[in-house]
């Protein structure tokens, strides 16, 4: 049995990452920090924090594994700037703290495109955050990169929306690489690479997400 921290558990493929840690046998405790609160359950420790000041030597960072899918929009964030903060700093800071106490596994969700020489910031923004949470040295290591996500999101989204609606329609003629991948299949994905906890780094592409 194992415990796990669930970064991001009120975006869309987060809330699906908890409702499957919750039920999962392997796991006996989930941990998942939010900026508000989430409906309780025996099995569940919520702290709610300011992400911007994480307590640094809170108990309930002695977790076994990690699966962070803390991200946001430029548009949403106000700024590149901010966006930086969010889709880059928070995962990095998430998993030293994690790290530090004890923890042995990370799954991170990047995105499709994720590369640190991209001239688009957003794909730039991704290659550096796998490029430096490969540093901290997990023993195990697990980046998913998405394309298009699939799912109903609380956060309103209309030009993904459109294009999610596109890709769907055409996704019988689309490369596996392109086509839309539901954010529950995503969710299973991270969360079962982060119990299996297979030593090295593990990249696993859009087309390999079942």
């Amino acid at each position: 049995m194992k415990t796990v921290m669930v970064a991001g558990a009120t975006g869309l493929v987060g809330s699906h990452v908890l409702r499957q840690a919750l039920a999962h046998p392997q796991v006996s405790q989930v941990v998942a920090p939010t900026r508000r609160a989430l409906p309780t359950h025996a099995r569940l420790i919520n702290p709610v924090v300011d992400f911007e000041r994480l307590p640094e030597q809170a108990d309930w960072w002695g977790v076994n594994a990690v699966v962070c899918t803390i991200g946001t929009t430029i548009k949403t964030a106000g700024s590149q700037a901010a966006f930086y903060r969010v889709d880059h700093d928070l995962p990095l800071r998430v998993g030293e703290l994690a790290l530090r106490h004890g923890a042995q596994a990370y799954a991170f969700n990047s995105a499709l495109g994720a590369d640190l020489r991209s001239r688009v910031f957003y794909s730039r923004t991704k290659g550096e955050v796998e490029r430096d949470l490969l540093a901290l040295g997990y023993p195990s290591l697990t980046l998913v990169r998405p394309g298009l996500i699939g799912g109903e999101r609380v956060e309103h989204r209309p030009r993904e929306r459109l294009f999610v609606a596109l890709t769907q329609a055409l996704g019988p003629v689309l490369p596996r690489r392109w086509r839309v991948v539901q954010a529950e299949a995503i969710a299973r994905t991270l969360l079962e690479s982060a119990l299996a906890a297979t030593p090295g780094v593990r990249v696993v592409m859009s087309e390999d997400i079942l």
